[in-house]
């Protein structure tokens, strides 16, 4: 494929694949879509979006086939048995999921050796508010010529697009970008906690740290909400940053690396999900410090 693309196939309509698909929708973009749960779909039906019956359809009526799932295992499950068999060369596959970089490379070979078809890993992050606004940062692993694609058709979603490398390599820049913000997200919850604890007002800790280098964009986003014990709407999952950081440590072992802090991180997050806690957002981490919330 060479030229950019007039139609699309959006498989994933979630909190991420919702936005982005409308965000699309309204650059021009001709979007087919499927979702396992059709009724995710009303929304984006109603903005113009091509409902399919099933994958196979999808793929069929598509020049570029867009993921957003929730795993690994679901992606592997959909590209071996709804997509390989439907792909053909002159189509290119872009996935937007957080996939373990191993099974990315693993499928994209497989989709090149049964139907001649690209693969371009593009994992995002900035949440619900950078898919709403289209300022979502993208690490893109694949060929040059189909990067320039995706540039291309992801345009309406995104501040800042880097070709980080070959296939797989977009996946294991998202893996690292989880292990910072992991990590973060638990050192604020424990400071807020000390900080309630010891006499301030936490409410205040956001703007008053604003601008220095403790900020950052989870400070701004979760201390506030950690402060007032507001955890709605949910914008991501505890389940999404643990099973990113399973990922991490997976990744470490296989290079034989040490990743200390965030083999911490994904303990307590596991403790903490092992409470309930799983789709509920990150900011409810506090809890782990302060049951009063």
């Amino acid at each position: 494929m060479t030229q950019t693309p007039n139609t699309l196939g959006f498989i994933g309509i979630g909190l991420m694949g919702q936005p982005m698909t409308l965000r699309l929708l309204a650059a021009g973009y001709a979007v087919n879509v499927w979702n396992r749960t059709p009724d995710k779909l009303k929304t984006v039906i109603a903005a113009g979006a091509h409902p399919c019956t099933d994958i196979a359809d999808l793929v069929q009526r598509s020049d570029v086939i867009l993921l957003c799932l929730a795993d690994s295992p679901i992606v592997e499950n959909i590209v071996t048995h709804s997509i390989l068999p439907h792909g053909k060369k002159d189509k290119l596959l872009i996935d937007l999921s957080s996939t373990h970089p191993d099974i990315t490379r693993q499928l994209a070979a497989q989709l090149q050796s049964h139907c001649h078809m690209d693969w371009v890993d593009a994992p995002v992050s900035g949440g619900v508010a950078g898919a709403t606004n289209g300022t979502l940062a993208i690490m893109a692993g694949g060929t040059e010529a189909s990067i320039q694609i995706a540039r291309e058709v992801l345009r309406p979603l995104y501040a800042q697009l880097t070709h980080m490398g070959d296939i797989g390599t977009g996946q294991v820049s998202k893996v690292c970008n989880q292990m910072i913000v992991s990590c973060n997200v638990l050192v604020i919850a424990e400071m807020i906690a000390l900080a309630e604890k010891s006499g301030v007002d936490a409410g205040k800790i956001a703007s008053a740290l604003a601008g220095g280098f403790a900020d950052s964009k989870p400070l701004q986003i979760v201390a506030p909400e950690m402060a007032s014990a507001c955890y709605t709407p949910v914008k991501w999952r505890v389940k999404t940053l643990l099973k990113d950081l399973n990922m991490a440590t997976d990744l470490a072992q296989s290079q034989k690396t040490a990743i200390p802090m965030s083999a911490l991180a994904a303990q307590l997050i596991q403790l903490h999900g092992s409470h309930g806690f799983l789709d509920h957002d990150p900011a409810t981490l506090i809890k782990l410090y302060d049951d009063k919330k």
